[in-house]
């Protein structure tokens, strides 16, 4: 959702609508299409691959990173993995799913956003801190990057003071994005299946050290 309302202009557009702006000429709310680029996935595990799913089904090439290499999905989807450097060069787009870590923490600086291609859209539905959020908004300023869509910040929430709430090509939403009445039904059944689990001296799924 966040990668087309971002490569479209919608917010941008629905924003010029209720000012009573009604601008159908192309020009400030000129879009791109996502369908023959090439899109970036950093992290290939549930949500990355889900993402790659989708992506395939607008015509968009795949490439991807992650620490383990899904043979399997490649077969499947037809997706090509290569090293972060390169997905870095060669994407379109670039959409982050890997946790946060000391390993991840500004993964993406000001190095790594230089080595992108000029005009590259960032969406991170993953964690905050793994952009470094300073640099990023230096390459929204000069134009490296086109856009980003981002649902986490490196401090949440995000300081209405913030640069990138100015910004018009920058999309902002707060850490919802599992928000969904089917994604809490589907976390709610699994904590009771966990519970159950436990009850019946079961190993729970998924269990938290703490």
């Amino acid at each position: 959702a966040l990668m087309l309302a971002l490569t479209r202009r919608v917010v941008s557009a629905d924003k010029a609508v209720r000012r009573g702006e009604w601008n159908r000429k192309y020009g400030d709310l000129r879009g791109v299409e996502i369908a023959g680029k090439t899109l970036g996935i950093i992290g290939m595990g549930r949500i990355g691959s889900a993402v790659a799913r989708r992506a395939i089904g607008f015509d968009v090439k795949v490439v991807y990173h992650d620490v383990y290499r899904r043979e399997d999905l490649e077969e499947e989807l037809g997706i090509e993995y290569a090293s972060r450097e390169e997905v870095l060069r060669e994407a379109d787009l670039i959409s982050l799913h890997v946790p946060y870590t000391p390993e991840t923490r500004h993964m993406i600086g000001a190095e790594e956003l230089a080595s992108m291609k000029d005009g590259v859209y960032i969406v991170n539905t993953a964690r905050g801190r793994i952009i470094d959020q300073q640099a990023l908004v230096e390459a929204l300023e000069t134009g490296k990057v086109a856009g980003a869509a981002l649902d986490v910040f490196e401090e949440e929430p995000l300081d209405p003071g913030s640069p990138l709430a100015s910004m018009d090509n920058v999309i902002l939403t707060p850490h919802l994005a599992a928000s969904s009445e089917e994604a809490m039904r589907r976390m709610a059944v699994q904590a009771a299946e966990g519970v159950l689990k436990v009850l019946n001296g079961e190993a729970p799924d998924h269990p938290v050290a703490i």
